[in-house]
């Protein structure tokens, strides 16, 4: 698990326990019976202080969520893909809400379109043991927006990308800038 952090708080607006939790949060949980716990230990605070602390980091939108980051290989899902759909733009809002109700979506948002060449405007992310299932499930999302889909492709990944939100470097104890 790993904590998304967001540029939104100058770094020099956290105080020193903020940025070591921040710098162990950068590396995930540990995978222990209680990560909450082990952090704080690294961290050297009681496990109710750092969960405290982590709340109000999340609150201020210094941490944007704490979830799961699977490795969707790993898992066996060989075949991902990112959906992206033309559809009205006065309804991309409407439309991205019932996409990313589906069970199969992981994320879905709106990018901006860059015409003539890029029509789309709605992204989804779909994962596929194998490319069979992922055409179901763009067959799936094209019945999900009807005849507000104008037009559709797919990007199947062809590799590993790190995902990874705004780092702070270790260096300087999380009080520079971030890196990413």
């Amino acid at each position: 698990m790993n904590a998304v952090l967001d540029s939104g708080d100058p770094p020099s607006a956290l105080d020193a326990v903020d940025r070591r939790i921040l710098i162990a949060c950068q590396a995930g949980l540990p995978l222990v019976e209680r990560p909450y716990h082990a952090m704080a230990e690294t961290v050297g605070i009681g496990a109710d202080a750092l969960m405290q602390r982590l709340r109000l980091l999340l609150a201020r939108g210094v941490i944007r969520r704490i979830g799961v980051v699977p490795n969707h290989y790993r898992l066996g899902y060989r075949a991902n893909g990112m959906t992206v759909w033309d559809v009205p733009d006065g309804k991309v809002s409407e439309l991205g809400a019932r996409v990313g109700a589906l069970p199969f979506v992981s994320h879905c948002y709106r990018r901006p379109r860059h015409l003539p060449l890029w029509p789309y405007n709605l992204f989804a992310m779909v994962h596929g043991h194998d490319r069979a299932e992922v055409a179901g499930q763009i067959e799936a999302i094209r019945a999900c927006l009807g005849p507000d889909c104008r037009a559709q492709d797919v990007l199947f990944s062809t590799r590993i990308l790190k995902k990874t939100g705004l780092r702070f470097d270790k260096d300087q104890g999380g009080g520079g800038a971030g890196t990413v």
